[in-house]
């Protein structure tokens, strides 16, 4: 009680002797230090009081904080949900990757078998159809030799016939046609 005496004494200017003696001379020359002035603080104390008390109680500032301190409370839960589903993923991402290298392994090797097996069959085919070509191309040689044998026994005979001509032409005397041409007719006259 003695306290708030003081303290209504000193912002009111009030007297040593109407405030009393005793303690009070002993503590007034740490109040009235210069820039350390205790009525500053009490109104301080005074204003924001009543600061907050307008505010917690008129414009309902603790509702306002606890729903905001909800609100924080449910997006970090939120966001601790998001995380362990982040992580999750994460492990399904490794597990994945880690089955990957095991799949590119086995379609390397696979892809080694088949690339194998596909230079196989090339180098059959290849041999198959150079048979085939080897056994086509003798054919087309020996029809091409047959072509030219009978080509040039036709050309032989006709340069026979050409150049027996020409001899006969030569050679023949005009008794030598009229003694053929009788021969000729007799033999046609036999035969009938």
């Amino acid at each position: 009680m003695k306290i708030v005496i003081t303290v209504v004494a000193f912002m009111f200017g009030i007297s040593e002797a109407a405030a009393g003696q005793g303690w009070w001379h002993r503590v007034q020359p740490y109040l009235d230090y210069p820039g350390f002035e205790v009525w500053k603080f009490f109104n301080l104390a005074v204003f924001v009081s009543l600061l907050l008390f307008i505010l917690f109680r008129k414009a309902n500032l603790g509702l306002a904080f606890t729903t905001r301190r909800e609100s924080i409370k449910n997006e970090l839960e939120k966001a601790r949900q998001e995380r362990d589903a982040a992580l999750e993923k994460l492990k399904e991402v490794e597990e994945r990757l880690t089955g990957l290298s095991n799949q590119i392994a086995s379609i390397n090797e696979n892809t080694k078998r088949e690339a194998e097996a596909e230079r196989e069959r090339i180098v059959k085919a290849t041999e198959e159809e150079i048979a085939k070509l080897t056994t086509q191309g003798q054919r087309e040689i020996e029809n091409a030799a047959r072509t030219a044998k009978k080509d040039l026994q036709r050309f032989t005979a006709e340069e026979s016939v050409r150049l027996a001509e020409a001899m006969l032409k030569r050679e023949m005397r005009p008794e030598d046609d009229a003694r053929l041409i009788a021969r000729n007719i007799e033999e046609m006259g036999a035969t009938q």
